[in-house]
């Protein structure tokens, strides 16, 4: 009786590396040994049972994925991809909050790759990331997409007005009255620039802020508890980027832009 296919594939490094090399394309012996620092001895037999499950095929010492084969490791490759993001921090992505993210988008987890988890300095709490607000300061475009303000953010902002072509800011409805009440000059000053949208958001936001800038991605989670949590999640790869652009759209169409205050 034959085994699994997850046991085929997954039982072997030798077996699923060898798959995942030839996504791409047909390939000589010489150059999976090589790509796999392994000896022709110690590979063959791994490669003789992807040929037995109908995974490769071969025609002289080239091989290729069968159509079967190229089915199963087009799937692979995303979820290897989001097991390596999940490891990064398992015990972080397991304790906090994503059900603010759409289905969609949550399945393709996978973009996030060389993702940071930061925990801020007990000095650091109330400040915005370094890091983040350098980057945003040399970025054409800046998304915010938070429940929060920082407590200087008129220095934060007035200094991103200067610097950033455009801005696009979406508010909980929550923070938007406190903003009416408290602090309507300011924020009338950034709408008279012309450069900076602001929207509040119609339905609960579960999260304490998002955003993205040309260069990184950052994310405060709250808890699953729902109780706030100061680590921060920062991704600097295009992927990552690319993804929360989609989510941002994903929110600006709940949302109501404010063209007066």
């Amino acid at each position: 009786m034959k085994k699994p296919l997850l046991d085929v594939i997954f039982a072997s490094d030798k077996r699923k590396n060898s798959l995942l090399l030839l996504q791409d394309g047909s390939k000589e012996m010489v150059t999976i040994l090589n790509s796999l620092k392994t000896t022709r001895q110690a590979l063959l037999p791994q490669m003789k049972v992807l040929e037995d499950y109908h995974l490769i095929s071969h025609s002289g010492d080239a091989y290729e994925l069968t159509r079967i084969g190229k089915l199963i490791v087009d799937d692979m490759v995303p979820l290897l991809s989001t097991l390596d993001v999940l490891d990064n921090d398992i015990d972080y992505w397991g304790t906090h909050k994503l059900d603010f993210i759409p289905p969609h988008l949550l399945a393709r987890l996978h973009e996030f790759c060389s993702c940071k988890v930061i925990t801020p300095s007990i000095m650091e709490i109330y400040d915005v990331n370094k890091e983040f607000f350098e980057n945003s300061n040399k970025s054409k475009s800046l998304t915010l997409v938070l429940t929060f303000l920082y407590p200087n953010f008129p220095e934060i902002y007035g200094e991103w007005i200067n610097n950033v072509e455009h801005i696009t800011f979406i508010v909980s409805k929550e923070l938007f009255e406190r903003i009416k009440l408290n602090f309507s000059c300011e924020f009338k000053k950034y709408l008279d620039t012309g450069k900076f949208d602001f929207f509040v958001y119609n339905n609960k936001m579960d999260f304490v802020s998002f955003g993205h800038n040309d260069y990184c991605t950052f994310f405060r989670l709250l808890l699953r508890t729902g109780e706030y949590d100061n680590k921060q999640l920062m991704c600097c790869k295009p992927s990552a980027i690319k993804w929360n652009i989609e989510l941002r759209d994903y929110y600006l169409k709940n949302s109501t832009k404010v063209t007066e205050l």
